[in-house]
Parts: structure tokens; sequence; C-alpha cells
């Protein structure tokens, strides 16, 4: 066992296991406290929500209480590793919900791999979550687990594979484009991965401003043509073409986003890509080609990563805690396209404005600016809350699906920033 995995091993189980625990909002200490918690006194709250269900969010923890859910048919970079398996990752999503978010999370992880089963167990929990979290559910049947999910539920459903990554990448790519003086509906763009990520991503950049007659989605097998063999959500993209391969696919492309795995793109084809490209490799954990290589091939290039060590990190952390914080706060009943760019619009915005103090020493005394290596917010930054909740909730009250909207919003602002003190403080 090397230093890493010890010290990784170590942090899910030194001081308690797992990294989660419930914590009681309400005194318990007198026999009249147990009285009012438990019976008779619970009682009251329980008729109250029988006469009027609305009275659930007044009274119980449902209106702060996400489920993060999944089976574990697709694991991070795993792959099928089980329900069990997957239980740290959920866990995980648990921390960071209320880490920057202050929404309380309980994890469930589901023993069912047959998507029609896996709805039915999914949707008789709705009355005890204020939304739900979908989590590494393999493709295609997580597109129709989700989409079967906000048909019948009347809480925001949110599969975040495939949307939490599409939002950063559209951001970052708003402002990439910006940056090397290009418009996106202009732009050449080639994705390489045909999965629910790489689907949803592709869908986000075209809500952006890309045009379809510019895009070319590729998958293991090569380009998605009209006329192979794919899923129907390929079909929305596939193109009429005589181009069979990435490498013909990416000359003279502006932009290449890859969702797919690690090394499948040579310095050959960076070559090949029009002035100032945009690179957005995001395999996990390596990417399709490497930051040091792709820069050291086209030094005019903005590269970004999924990872950490990098600049330009496409974080899902920057997307699902604050999408269901707005999205809560004006009790929504669904999460509609117009929210997501909403949220990849003011990520865009954020960015391009001076970066506090407080985020450099978060990392290290790094000082941080809008261009090349600065595209998207960084998750430390504070503000992320204000500008992406703000905005996500404006757009679920301008599109009518807020059952609670909110009409003064510098004071909401100002609520969020009262209400993250003590995370940033």
């Amino acid at each position: 066992m090397d230093a890493a995995e010890r010290k990784a091993l170590d942090y899910h189980s030194v001081g308690g296991a797992g990294k989660v625990s419930v914590v009681p909002t309400k005194p318990c200490r007198t026999a009249e406290d147990l009285a009012l918690a438990y019976t008779p006194g619970v009682a009251k709250p329980v008729l109250r929500i029988a006469e009027n269900p609305e009275d659930a969010y007044k009274y119980t923890a449902k209106g702060n209480l996400v489920a993060v859910i999944s089976n574990g048919t697709a694991i991070l970079g795993l792959g099928d590793r089980g329900a069990l398996a997957s239980k740290p990752v959920m866990e995980g999503k648990g921390v960071l919900f209320k880490r920057y978010a202050d929404i309380d999370v309980f994890d469930i992880e589901i023993k069912e791999k047959a998507p029609e089963k896996l709805v039915d167990i999914i949707a008789s929990l709705t009355p005890t979550f204020g939304g739900i979290n979908l989590e590494d559910i393999r493709g295609p049947e997580c597109f129709y687990v989700e989409q079967e999910l906000i048909k019948r539920c009347e809480i925001p459903v949110f599969h975040d594979d495939q949307h939490g990554t599409a939002i950063i990448v559209s951001a970052g790519a708003i402002n990439a484009a910006s940056i090397v003086g290009k418009r996106l509906e202009d732009m050449k763009v080639v994705v390489n991965g045909a999965g629910a990520a790489g689907i949803s991503c592709t869908r986000m950049i075209v809500k952006a401003g890309v045009r379809k007659e510019n895009l070319t989605i590729c998958d293991i097998d090569g380009v998605i043509y009209k006329g192979r063999k794919m899923t129907r959500e390929q079909e929305e993209f596939a193109r009429d073409t005589d181009m069979r391969t990435l490498a013909e696919a990416i000359v003279g492309a502006d932009m290449f986003l890859g969702l797919s795995a690690a090394d499948c793109v040579t310095p050959e084809m960076l070559k090949t890509m029009a002035k100032d490209p945009i690179i957005f490799a995001m395999a996990n954990p390596n990417p399709e080609i490497g930051y040091e290589l792709a820069k050291a091939t086209r030094p005019d290039c903005i590269m970004a990563t999924g990872r950490s060590d990098y600049p330009n990190q496409i974080n899902n952390v920057l997307g699902f805690p604050f999408i269901f914080r707005g999205a809560l706060d004006v009790r929504a009943t669904r999460i509609t396209e117009g929210m997501k760019l909403a949220a990849s619009k003011a990520l865009a915005e954020l960015a391009r404005l001076p970066v506090p103090e407080s985020v450099s020493a978060a990392y290290g005394g790094e000082h941080f600016e809008f261009g090349r290596n600065y595209i998207v917010p960084k998750p430390f930054d504070p503000r992320v809350i204000e500008y992406e909740a703000v905005a996500v909730a404006k757009a679920a009250c301008e599109e009518g699906v807020a059952e609670k909207p909110i009409t003064d919003w510098e004071a909401y602002r100002l609520s969020l920033r009262e209400r993250m003190k003590k995370y940033w403080e």
C-alpha cells in the first residue's frame, strides 16, 4: 500500500467510519424535549401535514434535504462496482452539498439495475426529500431513469454525471471563446465521448451558442454518422458526412471536448486544429492528451482538464450544490434547461471578476486572473453561491416552475452570504 492509498483510507476510517453523520437541530435534554420531539408532541405536525401537505416544508427538514442516489453501475472512472461500493462517493457528495451550499443529504445506494424498477424505487422515496441528485448510473439507462423521474416527481431531479459537467464546460467554453476572439456560433467543435456526459455537454454547448451543423461527435467506434448503429440520444447529433475517425474530424476544429479515454488524442491531431485551439480533455484520472504534451504541441491553446493539479479544472462541485440551493429556495418543481444555462452564464460572469485574496490563500498563495489559465471560478470562491444560486432561482421564477417565487433578490443574495458565513470564516 503506497502513501496516497493509506492517506485516503485513513481519511475515511480514522476518527469514525465514513464521512457523514446526522446531527439533530432541536434539543433533547429534558423530559419535555422528549415529549415534543416524539410522542405525544410529534402528533401535532403529523395532523397538520395530513391536512395540508405543504406544511411538510414548515415542520420537517424536507425543504433542505436532497437524496444522493446511485446503483453503483458507473462509479467515477471505476465502472460497475455495485451499489455498496458507491457509498463512499455518495457520502462525499453529501459533504460537498453541505460545505458549499448548506444542504443536508441522505445518501441512498440501491441494489437494482433494471431501469424500470429503479425508477419505481426512487419515485416512492419522494415524500422524504426536497430534491433528488442521481449519481454514477450507467448510460444509456441513466437517460431513461432521469426522464421518467422528472415526469413522475414534483421535486427537482438532476443527474449530475450528465448535467454537472455540461454546465461547467459551457461556462468555460463561453469564456475561452471570448479570450481567443471567436464566437461560439462560428466555432467548429469536435466531441469525443458519446455517453451520458458527452451527450449532455454537447446539448449544453449548443444551447450556449454552438451550431449543430458545426458539431461532430465521436465514440469508441469513430464519428457518429447517419446510418451507423447508435443510441437514440446519439441520433440527435448524427452527421451526414464521409468522416469516420476522430483524426479526420479534428482537422480545422476550434474546440476539442473530450469525455472519453486517456491518451486517445495524439500531438499530430492537435497540430491539425485551428489557431488558438480550445482543448477540454476531461477523461479522469488521465486526460485524452496530457496537459504538458498538449501545451508543448500547441502553445497557443487554452487547455482544461478534470484534474485539480492543472489550470482550468472542470469541477462538478461548481454546479450541483448551488443549482440545488437555488432550486430549493424557490421550491422549484424541476430543474429546467433555462436554469442550467443560467448557472453556466453566472459562472462565466464570475470568472471575469477580480479574484478575492481568500481564494489565493486557499490555493497556497497562487494568483488567479481571468485569462487563458483561468476561465472558470475556483470552488473556494465564496461568491459562487451568490452568483449561481441567484441565477438559478431567477430562471426558475421566470420559467414558472417556482412554487415560492422570490421578489427581493438583493435580500436573497445577502441571506445566502449570511448563511454561508460559518463555512468561510
